[in-house]
């Protein structure tokens, strides 16, 4: 199963208003695994950087100006997604984007069905908590400290990480795709393997700050809740 991870940076917040985008990033994933193989392009926009947009990206009007328009790159695009689903991180934003960018060239729009929502997964895994990138990061303890600035690529390698972990790890299907048919090969010696104890406790995921949360929502249960009970 081929999935393509996607991150983009634009001049704004609305493609209908002018907006347009400045930056794509994705990386390829087969059957959950990153193969190494990716896509980036940084794209003028055709108007002026707005300094809002600046502070968050680092993308200015002197670097963009001799990049390729979105007209010279919308087939290579195309080609590099297919028809593959697109992990993407509030993807409503970024399809809108995309699909203005193509509709204004005449281009296939890219269907609504074919992205997959990390922040929609990551609100419905963890009801309550912060959802953003950097807020799954800490959770999963993955090193995003290059973050200083948003970037297409680097937020597109560090979202596939955060989605391998929000589906269950890099093998996701790790000890149960073996063929289910087959007759069982286990050893006596297998069958009394047992794991070795951790050196050390993994660390906690939760934050002190949804700590407080998760405090606050029991709090308002009463004193009969179930989890105010030893």
């Amino acid at each position: 199963m081929r999935e393509i991870v996607l991150d983009t940076e634009t001049t704004g917040f609305d493609p209908e208003s002018g907006d347009r985008i400045v930056e794509i990033g994705a990386v390829e994933l087969m059957g959950h695994i990153p193969t190494g193989n990716i896509y980036h392009q940084y794209i003028n926009p055709e108007r002026m950087m707005p300094n809002e947009a600046f502070q968050v990206h680092g993308l200015g009007d002197e670097f963009l100006r001799d990049k390729p328009k979105f007209a010279a790159i919308a087939d290579a695009f195309l080609e590099f997604v297919g028809d593959s689903k697109m992990v993407i991180h509030n993807a409503s934003f970024d399809m809108k984007f995309l699909n203005a960018e193509l509709r204004w060239l005449g281009k296939r729009q890219l269907p609504w069905e074919q992205a997959i929502d990390t922040l929609a997964i990551a609100k419905k895994k963890f009801p309550g908590s912060p959802a953003s990138l950097d807020a799954l990061c800490r959770r999963f303890n993955i090193d995003n400290a290059s973050r200083t600035l948003h970037g297409a690529l680097l937020d597109s390698e560090i979202l596939a990480e955060v989605y391998l972990e929000l589906v269950g790890g890099k093998q996701p299907d790790f000890g149960l795709s073996q063929a289910r048919n087959e007759p069982s090969q286990a050893t006596n010696a297998d069958a009394q393997w047992r794991p070795m104890p951790r050196p050390a406790p993994l660390p906690a995921r939760i934050t002190e700050m949804e700590k407080a949360a998760h405090a606050a929502f029991v709090a308002k249960l009463g004193a009969n809740a179930l989890w105010s009970k030893d």
